[in-house]
């Protein structure tokens, strides 16, 4: 699996850092270091949207915040990798 954070402005100022880092923590977490790749990557096109975008592999992913993020984890990562 590979998940590229925007790093685009709009993402940056809604919280793309804290998101890679909460991504890293889970990813280590759940030992999954040999199944995801993480990754940037420039705009999504989805600047409208309430948080962080990124794209897991070829699924745009949109509105991710500190708040939102263990589900989304739950649902987006660990349920087609587990």
């Amino acid at each position: 699996m590979t998940i590229a954070v925007c790093m685009g402005s709009s993402c940056h100022v809604k919280g793309a850092k804290t998101i890679i880092e909460l991504l890293k923590e889970k990813i280590k977490a759940n030992n999954l270091e040999d199944k995801v790749i993480l990754t940037g990557t420039i705009c999504l096109g989805q600047c409208a949207s309430g948080g962080a975008n990124m794209k897991i592999d070829d699924e745009i992913v949109t509105g991710i915040t500190r708040e939102n993020f263990d589900n989304f984890f739950a649902e987006k990562v660990l349920t087609k990798l587990k």
